[in-house]
């Protein structure tokens, strides 16, 4: 698998990453660890993860596999915190809440560093020089190796990355990377994040390439039993995507499949991959033959004019 460069920094990735958000709940721990297995097989070493997935489980099924199923030191562990848990607010950046959840990660984990470390979200009842103070001192202390950032607006990433930035040699550490939904059924990170992320050399990571399922074609003719459509917990994740103007670009991902001789899915994950900016797409597969298809998809290269066929498809409607 394609190893990328994140941001202007000496860690790489794995162009694509293994999700982990279903880990505990739709994927059991024995599925968990044939996916894990697969992956790391095939080349891939970002593990996408996060201490509020599943109340935690996603990363203590993580630390259990890395200590029995693959070696820990073939793996980039990027996780995120920055969710409260108190129940008093949604959000919490604070320094004490920040490195609370640092040390329960690492528990979870079973590990005892984070390769990326993640301001999952932004909060705006912290000063950001402390939330990216307690980030520097993580780093400091050796339990993270590089920090990023997680769905944020241009303007926030901007504000985190600039502020590391402006006092250069002064023991800040740079905002390598940050999350996005990105895929051919969404597009506005090109608006303003994606170019905000080439001034500040940052990579994008982005989550749901395939649109929440929808682009891999399996809903063309109705929601299918077992879909994530079709789960109660699930169905009003892929909803949005399930209207005439989604249908209209998975019929052009089919087109062009059609004619280059691959699978829907091999299309749209090929076009959010090969976007400039990405350093790694996230999928979450449920199970080991949905990851063997987008393994399958690796290889894939789509020709200029079917990536410019895709462009004009799903251009975003500018208001």
């Amino acid at each position: 698998m394609e190893q990328r460069q994140a941001g202007g920094s000496g860690l790489w990735v794995s162009c694509t990453a293994l999700g982990t958000m279903t880990w505990g709940n739709d994927t059991d721990e024995e599925a968990a660890s044939e996916l894990l297995t697969t992956f790391v097989d095939a080349g891939g070493t970002l593990i996408d993860t996060a201490d509020i997935y599943n109340g935690g489980e996603g990363e203590r099924i993580l630390g259990r596999l890395l200590n029995g199923v693959v070696r820990r030191s073939d793996v980039i562990i990027a996780t995120k915190a920055g969710h409260a848990t108190d129940g008093h607010r949604p959000f919490d950046a604070s320094r004490r809440h920040l490195l609370s959840s640092l040390e329960s990660s690492l528990r979870r984990l079973q590990t005892d560093h984070i390769d990326l470390w993640q301001l999952h979200v932004h909060d705006p009842a912290t000063p950001v020089e402390e939330t990216l103070a307690a980030m520097d001192a993580a780093v400091s202390s050796g339990k993270v190796r590089y920090i990023g950032v997680g769905d944020m607006t241009a303007w926030q990433f901007a504000t985190y990355a600039t502020w590391q930035q402006a006092a250069h040699g002064s023991g800040r550490n740079p905002v390598l990377t940050a999350g996005a939904e990105y895929s051919l059924l969404n597009r506005s990170a090109e608006r303003d994040l994606l170019p905000a992320l080439r001034a500040r050399r940052a990579g994008l990571i982005a989550w749901s390439p395939l649109g929440r399922g929808v682009l891999s074609a399996k809903y063309r003719n109705g929601v299918p039993p077992g879909s994530r459509a079709s789960r109660g917990h699930m169905a009003s994740y892929v909803e949005p995507y399930l209207n005439d103007s989604s249908r209209r670009i998975v019929e052009s991902v089919c087109t062009a499949a059609d004619g280059l001789g691959v699978s829907p899915l091999a299309v749209a994950l090929g076009w959010a991959r090969d976007t400039p900016g990405v350093a790694s797409i996230a999928v979450g597969p449920r199970t080991a033959a949905q990851l063997e298809e987008i393994l399958a998809a690796e290889e894939i290269r789509l020709p200029r004019e079917i990536r410019e066929a895709l462009d004009d498809a799903s251009a975003p409607t500018r208001r």
